[in-house]
């Protein structure tokens, strides 16, 4: 965030800035953990149906957004929408309460850091520590956290512009890894694997259309950053939908792929499904790598987005 003049905002942001923004924001490293129970739990078009009408219900929630963003681009979002409708305890109340979610997220990615890389290297932990809820704790491990913690404060207190970059740079990690997966899914793929379509009927549907909302947390990160954007109003509440609506057919997909590689078997003995699945389909752990560097992308894109939003939050309140 650049000063300029009496405190003002330069918009620096662009198009693409803005969507990896919004995108990165959703894609953190849950589907990589989580895809193998989605299918198991709804069947394979069971899930992708799940995540096909919450998709909807959050893509009109990105409507109102995209409307009040488009209206008011200023920076803080929620807190100056809330300001506008309550007044100032409203938006006082409003705007912490996204301030202490998006500080719980960032430091659930502090944690997820160093689980992830625990996968790529398993006997990295070292120094051990203590014990907390029969989870050992290792130095290694903290360092892990704390090192991803004190790199992403200071990309972000280098400036937008710096963070934008990571941001873009990240998310072609993520769609280049998820491209291998889903188009090596319908070349070596079955159809067969995909049994049952639908376990448990509408219950499973519903079973994994709850879990939908929280997997397309984020979004609301570009209008926190409204006053940065170099794009006509309307543009901004165009590209909260969009970035919306990647995300929905990124769920979907993954799901799609994934049942198309391993069966229900499989999946039930999965310790990460994606990663398995894709290591079936190229025949090589260095496959299974790449989606764990997929998923370690994911999680700097949430955790950058996630700081860039709190910030201007806590701005906005200032």
């Amino acid at each position: 965030m650049s000063g300029q003049g009496r405190g003002e905002l330069r918009r620096v942001l662009k198009g693409f800035d803005v969507l990896a923004l919004g995108f990165g924001a959703m894609i953190g490293w849950g589907w990589i953990v989580l895809a193998g129970g989605w299918v198991l739990d709804a069947g394979s078009l069971g899930a992708v149906a799940a995540f096909f009408f919450g998709g909807i219900a959050m893509v009109l929630i990105g409507l109102i957004y995209a409307e009040l963003a488009s209206a008011m681009p200023r920076v803080g979002g929620e807190h100056v929408y809330s300001h506008k409708a309550l007044g100032n305890v409203g938006s006082f109340v409003c705007t912490w309460a996204i301030v202490f979610g998006y500080a719980s997220v960032v430091a659930f990615e502090a944690v997820a850091l160093p689980t992830v890389v625990e996968y790529l290297a398993p006997n990295y932990k070292v120094g051990y520590l203590w014990t907390i809820a029969g989870g050992e704790v290792h130095a290694s491990w903290v360092a892990v956290g704390v090192a991803g913690a004190l790199s992403m404060t200071w990309v972000n207190c280098i400036g937008v512009r710096t963070a934008a970059l990571l941001q873009k740079l990240v998310i072609l990690l993520i769609f280049a890894a998820g491209f291998l997966f889903f188009t090596g899914s319908l070349f070596t793929g079955s159809g067969a694997t995909m049994e049952p379509l639908f376990s448990d009927g509408v219950n499973g549907v519903f079973l994994v259309l709850i879990m939908v909302p929280f997997m397309f947390v984020g979004f609301d990160v570009i209008p926190q950053a409204a006053e940065e954007i170099d794009l006509p109003f309307r543009q901004i509440g165009l590209l909260i939908v969009f970035s919306v609506s990647m995300a929905v057919l990124w769920y979907m997909l993954i799901v799609l792929g994934l049942s198309r590689v391993l069966d229900s078997a499989e999946l039930a003995s999965a310790e990460l499904g994606v990663p398995e699945a894709i290591n079936a389909i190229f025949g090589g752990a260095w496959a299974g790598n790449l989606m764990i560097l997929a998923s370690v992308a994911g999680i700097l894109t949430s955790w950058n987005a996630f700081l860039v939003g709190g910030s201007r939050a806590v701005y906005a309140l200032a």
